[in-house]
């Protein structure tokens, strides 16, 4: 350990105290910290690496994400021009970082406009030429949403479905037609836009990873687990949110569904709350309902080896880092 490095996780802890936050150190209940970020613990056989979230690579972000040990960023900007991209993967290069996923964003792959649809497809073919001229594996794509309709709380979902077509027949024990069209609908239309999709991200060499958000789509993890696999095609792939969907779901289920679908995690708490608006709320990891024990042992089995974002609020980025590595090593 340099002793830059050593001093950093010195002053980390002193800061940790002082905020409240549990400590821990490096090392800890068998944690094996890898200089790139990624950390396996006792019998953990995977390794995940983390990432900050944020808009454009600058040389300021360059040094958050090295005084803070993350060795990956995570970018949103979808108002870049292909040759600031570019220029963005020679700095991360230069400074031995990884721009691992491109966020995409939310496409309106299921608007009853067909032009609109078109757009959002386009959209994508768009988006999909910047992550690849940032060097970023992933494209994060938000395959539409629904709205406007009647719709079950999230604890009263109940789906049923042909596993063959994936059209739903019910949402829940109540009788939600317009919801049951609507998702019907956006399945076919987010299936064919996908699909056209899939050339270019080959070509490129960038994974579609589609999210599960609060876009009231998929919102069952085998459910959503068929939707992923009905693409059967290596360039489709699941984008998991740990948070997104607890409300829904434990994560833990979420990870056992979608298992080698998995190709990105995005890490944040959330609390439920059944007699609450939205069943709950985000919050700081730690306050929240998420069994990440169980989330970091779900991984394990299934196999997942790969890049954690996190997309939290509540704690600093050092605090945040720090947090990260109790995860991975299962002592969250």
């Amino acid at each position: 350990m340099d002793i830059k490095r050593r001093d950093f996780i010195l002053a980390g802890a002193t800061a940790l105290a002082a905020a409240g936050l549990p400590q821990w150190a490096h090392g800890r209940d068998g944690a094996r910290p890898s200089p790139m970020g990624g950390c396996c613990a006792g019998p953990f056989k995977t390794v995940l690496k983390k990432a900050l979230i944020r808009k454009r690579l600058t040389p300021d972000v360059v040094k958050v994400l090295k005084d803070n040990g993350y060795p990956g960023v995570e970018l949103q900007d979808k108002s870049v021009t292909e040759a600031e991209a570019r220029a963005a993967r020679r700095l991360a290069d230069d400074e031995g970082l990884r721009i691992h996923s491109f966020m995409g964003g939310w496409l309106d792959f299921n608007a009853k406009d067909p032009a609109k649809r078109r757009d959002a497809i386009e959209a994508g073919k768009k988006n999909l030429r910047l992550a690849s001229a940032y060097g970023a594996s992933v494209i994060l794509i938000v395959p539409g949403r629904i709205g406007g309709v009647p719709m079950p709380k999230p604890s009263a979902f109940k789906l049923a479905f042909d596993p063959q077509t994936l059209m739903l027949s019910r949402a829940a024990d109540a009788d939600y037609p317009a919801y049951v069209q609507a998702q019907n609908d956006a399945t076919k239309y987010a299936q064919d836009a996908v699909g056209e999709l899939v050339p270019l991200a080959a070509e490129l060499g960038v994974t579609i990873g589609l999210e599960n958000v609060w876009n009231n789509l998929w919102v069952k993890p085998d459910f959503a687990a068929a939707f992923i696999r009905s693409f059967k095609n290596a360039w489709v792939k699941s984008y998991l949110d740990l948070g997104n969907h607890e409300r829904y779901a434990p994560a833990t289920e979420w990870v056992r569904a979608l298992g080698d679908q998995i190709v990105k995690l995005h890490i944040k708490d959330f609390k439920i709350d059944r007699a609450a608006k939205n069943e709950g709320a985000f919050v700081r990891i730690g306050d929240g309902s998420i069994d990440f024990k169980a989330v970091r042992q779900a991984l394990e089995r299934v196999g997942y080896s790969g890049w954690v974002s996190i997309e939290s609020s509540g704690w600093t980025d050092a605090e945040h880092s720090a947090i990260m590595d109790r995860f991975f090593a299962g002592t969250l």
